[in-house]
């Protein structure tokens, strides 16, 4: 299967693709440019964070919670307007955000990286019940958060290292055991970036400088691939009305003469569907 071009506007580092379903809505970042994406029938729409910013969880229908360079904040979607929530590494000025997502429990997994991807310099964090506490630390490249559609596994990975990991959570979403290795891409040189799950719980990693995002199922075996002419595929989101639409980021980031496929999101059918996006509790249950 292939894909087309669902917005052509470039970004540099594109990324943290999601579907509002309340809205019927796609969003996106551009991170290293503060950019916040989004467009309404042909109607594109677009809002300068004033920081990094890469990952979103949906509130209610006019409110969203963006991680930043400096934590998370609550955006006013119909404004624009934000405000900060929680710092996370905002004393930090070596480290942005990167990867995130939403969990089925209501919590917030969102990443942190080195500017210039120092190695060891990134951590994921899980916002949950008003707090940020820290899961795993020392991650060059954290990326493919996402969660089985129970919530009770979650995925991660280093770039860096070319493997993702799953680890098992508890009733409350909190990691209850040490992570395993759910594929290992080092033999093949494939570089795991953003991941989701589908309805059946199979994994689809995007994976960067390879133009494809892959289909894996729960057992970690490959099933399929989605090609992109967008080399730099960098973070998967499952939309449209039937949620049967995967969306996919891509980047310009290390390209010196990039043609017009680089940095645009694309858009093909998926074979099967995903599912919506869990809220965020912003309190505790």
């Amino acid at each position: 299967m292939t894909a087309q071009v669902f917005d052509d506007r470039p970004c540099f580092l594109g990324e943290g693709a999601f579907w509002h379903p309340e809205r019927a809505q796609l969003f996106w970042f551009d991170i290293l440019a503060g950019r916040l994406l989004s467009r309404v029938g042909q109607k594109p729409l677009e809002w300068q964070i004033g920081q990094m910013a890469s990952a979103a969880a949906w509130v209610d229908a006019e409110a969203l919670v963006i991680s930043t360079e400096t934590g998370l904040r609550r955006f006013d979607i119909a404004t624009g307007a934000h405000e900060p929530l929680i710092g996370i590494e905002a004393d930090r000025n070596e480290t942005r955000c990167n990867d995130g997502r939403a969990d089925p429990m209501g919590g917030f997994w969102v990443s942190s990286m080195g500017k210039h991807a120092e190695a060891k310099a990134g951590a994921i964090y899980r916002y949950y019940g008003g707090a940020v506490e820290l899961l795993f630390p020392e991650i060059t490249i954290p990326n493919s958060i996402c969660f089985a559609p129970d919530g009770r596994r979650a995925y991660f990975a280093d770039t860096a290292e070319g493997r993702i990991m799953t680890v098992s959570l508890d009733a409350d979403g909190w990691p209850d055991a040490s992570p395993d290795v759910f594929v290992d891409l080092t033999a093949q040189g494939l570089n795991p970036d953003g991941a989701q799950t589908d309805c059946e719980g199979a994994l689809w990693s995007a994976q960067w400088g390879a133009g494809r995002v892959a289909r894996y199922l729960p057992d970690g075996r490959f099933d399929r691939a989605i090609a992109l002419a967008g080399r730099h595929c960098s973070c998967p989101a499952f939309g449209g009305l039937t949620f049967e639409t995967l969306f996919v980021t891509t980047a310009r980031e290390g390209m010196e003469t990039p043609d017009a496929g680089q940095g645009v999101i694309y858009q093909a059918p998926a074979g099967v569907a995903g599912r919506a996006e869990p809220a965020l509790r912003l309190c505790a249950r």
